[in-house]
């Protein structure tokens, strides 16, 4: 199965609440370490979220934040750990 694949059946999963859980995942009959790669793919386009063995899928609006905050510089956003803040003075000059 293409890595491509894998993430579609992984992601509409989720978006479908049939997984909730990493667990979840283990049962569904795919390799392991396929899984892990997938889910980071799938983390890495800002599709889904994974905190403290959760899983779920991001919504568009999330997706479309998560995206600016991590690649505008001049963005007045930050994200850390699924907390929204306005940067400091500081760390928008870039101190």
């Amino acid at each position: 199965m293409r890595d491509e694949d894998l993430d579609w059946e992984i992601y509409h999963a989720l978006i479908g609440g049939k997984f909730r859980t990493e667990a979840d995942l283990a049962g569904c009959g795919y390799d392991p370490g396929l899984v892990e790669a997938s889910l980071c793919r799938l983390e890495r386009y800002l599709l889904i979220e994974r905190r403290g063995g959760g899983l779920r899928a991001l919504s568009l609006p999330e997706s479309i934040l998560l995206c600016q905050a991590r690649n505008e510089e001049d963005s007045p956003l930050v994200i850390e750990n699924g907390v929204i803040r306005v940067k400091r003075a500081e760390e928008r000059k870039g101190r």
